[in-house]
This record gives C-alpha cells, sequence and structure tokens, in this order.
C-alpha cells in the first residue's frame, strides 16, 4: 500500500465518521423522543388504571390493580413503547461504536502512513 492510497483511505474515514457523527445525533434525538413517549404513556396508563379505567392484556382484563403493583402492570400494559425505547437505545449505541471502530481504523491508517513516510 503506498502514501496515496492511505491518503486516500483516510480521507474516505474523515468522511465516514462525519456521516456516523450525524446518524448519531438523529438516533441521539430519537432515543431522548422515544424514552419521552414511553415515561409519558406509562404515566398515562397508570392515571387510567387508578381511576377505574379496564385495560385488556392478551386475555386479561386488568381493573382497579392494588397500588402495591399498580406501576408493575403499567408497565406490562406499556410494553410496545418500552420496546420502542429500547431499539432507539440499541440504535443509538450500535452508532457509537460504529464511530469508535471507524476511528480506530483511521488511526491504524495514520499510524501506517507514518510509518511508510
Amino acid at each position: 500500500m503506498d502514501l496515496i492510497k492511505i491518503g486516500e483511505s483516510i480521507q474516505r474515514k474523515i468522511v465516514d465518521i462525519e456521516k456516523i457523527k450525524s446518524t448519531i445525533k438523529e438516533r441521539g434525538e430519537k432515543k431522548a423522543q422515544k424514552s419521552a413517549e414511553y415515561e409519558k404513556q406509562l404515566s398515562i396508563t397508570m392515571i387510567k388504571l387508578r381511576n377505574g379505567i379496564e385495560y385488556k392484556l392478551d386475555d386479561q382484563v386488568v381493573s382497579n390493580p392494588p397500588a402495591t403493583i399498580l406501576e408493575k402492570i403499567a408497565r406490562g400494559i406499556c410494553f410496545k413503547e418500552r420496546l420502542d425505547m429500547e431499539e432507539a437505545e440499541a440504535l443509538y449505541k450500535s452508532a457509537i461504536i460504529n464511530l469508535e471502530a471507524t476511528m480506530a481504523q483511521m488511526n491504524a491508517l495514520q499510524s501506517l502512513s507514518k510509518y511508510l513516510e
């Protein structure tokens, strides 16, 4: 591998890093949004349960649960929002790992470039 090819590879990695940074920003915003949506839905569900609203979860009807398990039941009812939140978190973390890997590749190319100079 010659210096010109290494330089071109480094330039491509720099472009990749900029794209990944943009992806991290987008995914971070989505992660925050999904987390807020889950917390809001959980609160609404808890209020509704406390006010006697019935929910159907699979084939079970939930109505007026004891206060000691109200939050746990509300979390079960809001499982879809929780799943969305967890997925957004995983995508955010994978983008960060992708950035770290790309930076490591660029550092290796830079070290190779210095060695060849």
